[in-house]
């Protein structure tokens, strides 16, 4: 399953390269998997997803914004290599000694090709604002007019923790988001003051991860055969399936908790040099 995050980020090198990992020992099976699961092309992914995230941060918290050299900020310093590197580095560290055989056997399979196809496909749709917002409307009927496909969604949601994996994955990315605007010079507050404010947000971010989770997997599984998206279900209920879950969603949120933390510096950085 690839990375389900609904959050955008932005790497800024002007403070420092996203803190690379030592680089785990080679394990084929691993190397094999992170190529099944086409990292590289979630994060090409993500590198637009940051694009117009970092966008909109910037016309909404810098006062006259120059919104031209802001998108060459972020353009330039949003580094896909490194990001790949950090996050299939970590992967392998998360996954080493673990048997993750028959999860690269589905992978490797012409069923297991077509579920990554479009999840990645309806990831695309998806940096389209306009898509994304007509995907969440229609699927709020979703259970009214395809009872079989919104009882498979909810299905996977629990089998794979999405909610739970989502909601602690932006609490996370929100609080270093806060931390570097504190550090930044731009929010004056305490650690206390800085957790009390995120973990404020926990419900709401439930609720909104809980309707963008659905939405989402609404358009990428719809062009599946039912049979095709129960046994990708039944993949995760496996011990195996269930790991490779865990390293999924822990070396990418280790990715976005230091690109929030750069970006926070970023903005506090240029809040800082405004004139008043």
């Amino acid at each position: 399953m690839i990375h389900l995050l609904r959050r955008g980020c932005a790497a800024f090198g002007l403070f420092t390269a996203l803190a690379v990992p030592a680089i785990a020992e080679p394990d084929d099976d691993i190397d094999r998997l992170i190529t099944l699961l086409r990292f590289e092309e979630t994060v090409e992914i993500m590198h637009l997803e940051g694009l117009r995230y970092g966008g909109e941060v910037g016309r909404q918290l810098i006062p006259d914004v120059d919104e031209a050299g802001w998108a060459e900020d972020v353009a330039r310093l949003y580094d896909t290599e490194n990001m790949f590197a950090v996050v299939s580095n970590d992967f392998r560290e998360e996954l080493q000694g673990a048997d993750i055989g028959p999860v690269v056997d589905y992978f490797a399979s012409v069923e297991g090709q077509e579920v990554i196809a479009s999840e990645l496909a309806a990831r695309r749709v998806f940096l389209d604002a306009a898509a994304e917002d007509a995907a969440m409307a229609r699927f709020q009927t979703l259970e009214e007019d395809d009872p079989d496909l919104s009882a498979q969604i909810a299905e996977l949601i629990d089998d794979s923790d999405l909610i739970e994996f989502n909601v602690m994955g932006t609490l996370n990315a929100s609080l270093m988001f806060y931390r570097g605007l504190r550090d930044g010079g731009a929010y004056d507050a305490t650690e206390d003051e800085i957790f009390a404010d995120v973990w404020s947000q926990e419900d709401d971010t439930r609720q909104s991860s809980a309707e963008w989770l659905g939405a989402f997997l609404m358009v990428a599984y719809e062009p599946l055969d039912p049979a095709q998206l129960a046994a990708y279900a039944a993949l995760y209920r496996t011990a195996e399936g269930r790991e490779v879950n865990r390293a999924i969603f822990a070396s990418f949120d280790r990715m976005y908790e230091e690109i929030s933390y750069l970006m926070g510096r970023a903005i506090g950085d240029q809040l800082r040099s405004t004139p008043l």
